[in-house]
Parts: structure tokens; sequence; C-alpha cells
């Protein structure tokens, strides 16, 4: 009540602007619209201003920028920064000063990429080193944030040496400088890679400056191939090619390193501007030649392991970079030569003799064939001459076959000694390659290491009985199997062969023999040496009217003298044949002497 004493009414007071709901007294509304706008700040759309967080809660937060409402801006805008709290001054992008609801439209983002993308562009001008967080994978790379903006960090530009695992460098703040800005996509490319590389450069200098061949140094296995392996010398890379890891054979560099592997190498060789450096791992041991057993020598007989095959041989390691070749020929001791794999593989645990040793050219040969007996050297004993084996048949040529009767051990049979009746003109028409065939030694030619041998001498020459059989004037049944320009060929009992000319082929009634035709023949030549026997259809009817003839003309003159006519017809056959003989055998000699004198 006390404090009600001391209130002054005011003179002026105007009742009836009261009641009319206005409060402004002399004060116009206008004026004070005015003054309240001039305590405002002045804002412009697409401007980007401080404010202050007045208020936040999980899904926004409140900014006031000094405007005369206060904008809302999505939490979701400042993941990237969990200690926010009220208070704090933020940047914001001005969307729009008024939307339909009169609210003000702020976007904390937007803000940062503008002032981001001023802030990178400048880094870049100043070859600035900036700070990033790597936040995932992507192809080829990692994705950055970078003063809030999407960088780029391709894979080679995180390290100096090759990255085989990316995930580990996600969720992972380092330092970086941009080297690249695409302002018409607004792409931006840093590199962690720069960094260093400065600083690797001068490293790199120093070792190089240093170098010498034969120099050891340390290095870390930085990538393998299937050639070879590179090597950083700390800054500086090597190459060390698969043949220099190590004295014995290398399938793939991955058997004698790792990656990551720390390794002592020896510098082999580089070029004038040290940019090629070769390096090599099995020249920080002794040659292995150098370690063998000094005692070794040829006759001895080794163990070791087939590593690699070939067409002509074997290579066989019996120690650690010591090999020696198997020739294909050193391999069994027969003569047919053939492929090496035939005989072992890649791999094999086997027992050979050293033929040749070279200690200097570091050379060995070996064989496996000197394991076992030669077989022809009690050649004369096993296959004496007239022995009979069984043989396998091997290859063909026009004038024989060649057959194996074991390994090391072959011999021929020529085309001649095939068969006693048959004319063959291939060995094919008679065998075939791979079959069992049973021979006959003839003779043994041990110095060539061959036999002669025979396939018809296993049965009795038949032409001793053929020569009882197809006697001169005798006449057979034949048929005609083959009609040449020259004559037919004739197949006569007991499989035997005979040969007709054109002349003799004439029939009584004057038509000629053709072929698959059978008729009676009448032998006019055999010859057991040649194998050859001469055949004439048309001599038997010839003969017959000639035979008619003389007994005709012997009736009339001595009646009583018939018998004795007869034999001496007999005897004119054999006369006749034998002058048909001589015609045919002056033929076939001067046809002989033409070929001989053509030859000439």
């Amino acid at each position: 009540m006390e404090n009600l004493k001391n209130i002054v009414p005011v003179d002026n007071f105007d009742w009836d602007v009261f009641e009319q709901g206005e409060t402004y007294g002399n004060v116009s509304k206008e004026d004070l619209v005015k003054t309240y706008d001039e305590s405002l700040s002045t804002v412009k759309d697409k401007e980007v201003v401080m404010g202050t967080v007045t208020s936040l809660n999980k899904r926004e937060v409140v900014v006031n920028i000094g405007f005369k409402s206060d904008g809302v801006v999505s939490m979701a805008e400042f993941r990237y920064n969990p200690e926010l709290k009220v208070g704090d001054e933020v940047e914001v992008y001005i969307e729009s000063q008024e939307d339909k609801k009169g609210q003000l439209i702020l976007s904390h983002k937007k803000a940062r990429a503008t002032r981001s993308w001023d802030r990178v562009n400048e880094a870049l001008e100043k070859d600035e080193i900036i700070k990033g967080f790597i936040k995932c994978r992507t192809k080829g790379g990692m994705i950055v944030d970078v003063f809030g903006i999407e960088a780029f960090l391709p894979g080679s530009q995180i390290d100096v040496k090759p990255i085989r695992d990316y995930d580990v460098f996600v969720g992972k703040t380092m330092e970086f400088k941009i080297v690249k800005i695409n302002q018409e996509f607004k792409n931006v490319v840093v590199s962690h890679k720069a960094l260093i590389e400065a600083e690797l450069e001068q490293q790199k200098k120093d070792i190089i400056s240093k170098l010498e061949k034969g120099q050891v140094l340390e290095g870390t296995v930085k990538n393998i191939t299937s050639y070879g392996v590179f090597i950083d010398l700390g800054g500086v890379d090597g190459l060390i090619h698969i043949t220099d890891l190590s004295w014995g054979r290398v399938s793939h560099p991955e058997e004698i390193v790792t990656l990551d592997e720390k390794i002592n190498v020896v510098i082999l060789d580089f070029d004038d501007e040290k940019k090629r450096i070769a390096l090599g791992l099995k020249q920080l041991t002794p040659h292995p030649w150098d370690a063998l057993d000094a005692n070794l020598k040829v006759g001895d007989k080794v163990k070791g392991k087939v590593v690699v095959m070939a067409d002509y041989g074997a290579f066989i390691e019996i120690a650690p970079g010591v090999e020696g070749l198997i020739h294909v020929s050193e391999m069994s001791w027969t003569q047919h030569l053939r492929s090496a794999q035939d005989f072992m593989k890649v791999g094999d645990e086997i027992e050979a003799v050293i033929l040749t040793l070279d200690r200097d050219e570091r050379k060995m040969s070996l064989g496996i064939k000197q394991l076992k007996s030669d077989p022809w050297e009690n050649i004369e004993t096993r296959f004496a001459v007239g022995s009979k084996h069984a043989a396998k048949v091997r290859n063909f040529t026009n004038f024989g076959v060649f057959v194996e009767i074991e390994e090391g051990v072959d011999g021929l049979i020529h085309i001649s000694d095939l068969s006693w009746t048959k004319k063959i003109k291939h060995p094919s028409e008679f065998t075939q390659i791979g079959a069992e065939i049973e021979v006959q030694v003839l003779e043994i030619d041990k110095e060539n290491r061959r036999l002669s041998l025979g396939h018809k001498q296993l049965e009795e020459n038949p032409w001793d009985v053929f020569e009882t059989i197809f006697t001169v004037g005798s006449v057979h049944e034949g048929t005609i199997i083959e009609v040449l320009d020259k004559g037919a060929v004739v197949s006569l009992p007991y499989g035997v062969e005979g040969f007709a000319t054109p002349k003799h082929l004439v029939k009584e009634d004057g038509s000629q023999a053709v072929a698959e035709e059978k008729m009676e023949f009448k032998v006019i030549e055999f010859n057991k040496e040649a194998k050859r026997i001469i055949l004439s259809h048309s001599r038997i009817f010839e003969d017959e009217q000639k035979g008619a003839k003389k007994e005709a003309a012997a009736g009339e003159k001595k009646p009583a003298a018939a018998k004795r006519n007869k034999k001496e017809d007999e005897g004119n056959q054999v006369v006749t044949g034998s002058v048909e003989k001589t015609t045919l055998g002056d033929i076939e000699e001067l046809a002989a002497l033409k070929e001989k004198l053509s030859g000439k």
C-alpha cells in the first residue's frame, strides 16, 4: 500500500486513446517501428553471416543472426561437431529472409561449403598443408572431408609405396596438400604422398650418391611380380630379377620372399642416372658349385630331382644350384628317339651316372641307361646267327621293316626276306607298325649296332618243291588277279604267282583274257633263283594244233611209228618252250640294258 501512495498520475495521459487500444501516447507507431528496425541487422539473401546458437535439440538448432526473427537449422548439418552448445557462434547461409510462413531460412552446410571453397582455393594458391578426415573408401581411392567439402584422395597419392589395405585409413585424420581443383565441377583432389615426397627426394639423392657395385644394403620387399622383386632401399627402388634370387631354380619369387619383408641385398649394376638399380640376393651366399664334393668324378652315381623337362632331355638338381642334363639319348639303350617325357616328369627323384663333369664351366651331363648293362656287349651269345626271336615292328621303309627285339637291340628285315612266295611292293602290305613278328638272325653288325633279320627263313624254301611241280611244259589252273600294261599276274596253286605277257593271254577264239578270269596256263619258264614263273594260256591250244598236224603227217608216212613220234612231240614242246623262254629273256635283257644306258 505504501508503494501505491508514491505513484504520481500522468498529467497528460490520454484516456480516450487508451480506451481505443492505443498505448503509444504521443509517440507515433511509425516512429517506434523505425526505431525497432534500426536496432536489427541488415541482411541479404544468398549471404554468409555469423549467428549465435540460442537453443538446440535432437532435431533442430535455433540461430540468432540479429534479424527480426531467428532461423532454424537441421541438427544433421552439425553432425561433424558433436560438442555444439548454446552460445556458440556458427556461420550460416541465408537462403531466404522469409518463407511463406515468414520464417528466416538458414543453412549451416551451405555456409561451410561457400567458406570452404574459398578456403580450399586459398590453400592451393599458398601450397598450404591442411588437415582432413578420411570418411570412406571409393573406387580408386578415398573420400576426405576438407573444410566440409568432399575431396578425392587417389590410392596412388596415399603413400609412396603401394597400399594393399585401404580400410585401415578410414576414420583417420591426416595431413594433405591440395593438388588439383576443378572449378567447373567443384572437384578437389588431395594428396598425402606429396607431403613426404620432398623429404624422400632428398633422402633418395643421398642414397644414390653413395651407390657402389658390390655394396650391401638393407631393403624392404615393396612388390612381387612373376619376373622379380622390387626392393625399397629407403626412397630408391631396385629390382632383384628372379634369376638372382637363388642359385637354384625358382618358379615364382614368392617361394623366396614375402611382402614387407626386410632383407639384405647386393648392388649388381645401375645405369648412368642410377634410375635402374639391379640387385642380387643369391650373390650374398657362395656358389653351390664351389661347395660341390671335390671327390665327385665321372662314373659316380648321384641322386637328384627332376626340375625342368624338355623334349631333348631333363635337368636334374643334385644339390641346390647344381644341375646336370640327361639327354634323351642317355635315357635308354634303344635307338628310337623319343621324348624325355616318356621316361620321367618334373618332381621325380632319380638316380643317374655322371658322364661328364666340368667344374670351371659348371656343367654336368648325366645318364640313366648306364645303370643297366649294354645289350650289345654280349650280342653274339644272346642273339647268335640263326637264332629265332620275337620282335616288334617299329618303322617301315621302302626296302624293309625295322624291328626291335628288346630295348636297345634293333634289326632290319629286308623286303625280300619277308615272304618266299608273295611279291611285296611295300612292307605295309605284309605287316603293320606295333605288330609282333617272328624273326631269325641272319647277320650281326656290332659296330653299327644293327642286326640283319629274316622272316621267311623261319619256313623251308617252297621253291625247292615248286621246282618239281611247275616244270616247263606243265599245265596248271590259274586266276588272273591283276592286269598290267606288260601283262597279267596269275595266281597259281600253293600260293605262288606267275606272269603272262599280253600275247600269251589270247584265247583260242581270239579274245583277250581279263582280270578275275580262271583258265589253264602252261609253264614256259621257271627261274628258282629269281622266283619267277612265266606262263602262257595261248601256248596250250597252239601246241595242241601243232601236235595234231604232226600226228596227221606221221599217220600218212609212218603209221607204224606213232609212239615214237609222240615222244618226239614232247621233246619238241620242251624245245619250243625253251625257245619262247629265250625270246622273252632277250626282251627283258634288252629292256634292262636300255634302262642301264639311259641311267648312264
